[in-house]
């Protein structure tokens, strides 16, 4: 019984280091290559972020755990969002988000807490039926976001124009190769690892007879922790240049990864469990 536990630790781990130290830096480093504005880097880092989630909620949904699926999200967006609070803060970064168009992104990102709560709370079942109006949601928030950064940031883009095209050209063509490779690799990796956390998920639930419930909340915990990293990264990184660059990143960052974790992967989760 105790075996399966520790499996459970260290497949989650796995997950986590990978996406910490692999996933993150090497998407991190094929934005910049390419000379991305933070926001970009920010809305990849959210994907690259969100990836154990989508692993988890895939291997889980295939088991038949489609209730802990709402719990993992809802952990997950309401983890991410402490964990971004807390680094604006703990970066000294807190007068950035006077910016209209960060606030506009924070109220985006409270909404995607507040739905699964409903959901929730009100009963509602996760079905097929609620994956149409998921996607539209995920489009609406696409848009709000950029409209508001066009309207709101469109000085800092201006500028950061300027400073990405008046830097020294990097030799582009075999190291963005080398990223998509890894990527490539390290997508498979964690497929792999993704596979046999769901079977060890199962076999949790069935011998310790763990509720969705817990589950869940449990796996939220796990598979935010590539977030903190990211937030405290992307302020870091631009800390010497321009401070609202880093928070414009992390915020997208945030946003990305708690709609894509609602919106698309809960998606995902429906509709496998809807097949299987």
């Amino acid at each position: 019984m105790f075996y399966e536990f520790i499996k459970f630790l260290i497949y989650s781990s796995l997950i986590v280091l990978i996406s910490k130290y692999i996933l993150v830096f090497v998407i991190r480093k094929l934005a910049e290559n390419l000379h991305l504005k933070p926001k970009t880097v920010g809305n990849i880092a959210g994907y690259a972020t969100s990836i154990p989630e989508l692993l988890t909620i895939v291997t889980s949904s295939t088991k038949g755990l489609i209730g802990a699926s709402i719990y993992n999200i809802l952990s997950s967006n309401v983890i991410n969002f402490i964990q971004y609070i807390a680094s604006i803060y703990i970066n000294k970064n807190n007068r950035v988000l006077k910016n209209k168009a960060i606030r506009i992104d924070i109220i985006l990102v409270i909404i995607t807490i507040i739905i699964p709560i409903v959901l929730i709370i009100a009963k509602i079942s996760i079905d097929i039926n609620i994956v149409p109006i998921f996607i539209l949601l995920y489009i609406l928030f696409i848009y709000i976001n950029n409209k508001a950064h066009k309207i709101y940031l469109n000085k800092e883009d201006k500028e950061l124009e300027n400073i990405i095209y008046n830097e020294e050209k990097q030799e582009a063509g075999n190291k963005t190769l080398v990223y998509i490779f890894e990527l490539i690799v390290t997508g498979i990796l964690l497929f792999v690892i993704g596979e046999m956390l769901g079977n060890t998920l199962e076999n949790l639930a069935n011998i310790f007879n763990i509720s969705q419930t817990i589950i869940g909340i449990l796996l939220g915990f796990i598979t935010s922790i590539p977030e903190l990293i990211t937030f405290f990264e992307s302020q870091k990184h631009h800390k010497q240049s321009d401070e609202i660059l880093g928070v414009i990143e992390a915020t997208n960052n945030l946003l990305s990864s708690n709609i894509i974790n609602l919106f698309l992967i809960q998606s995902i989760g429906v509709l496998i469990f809807m097949l299987i």
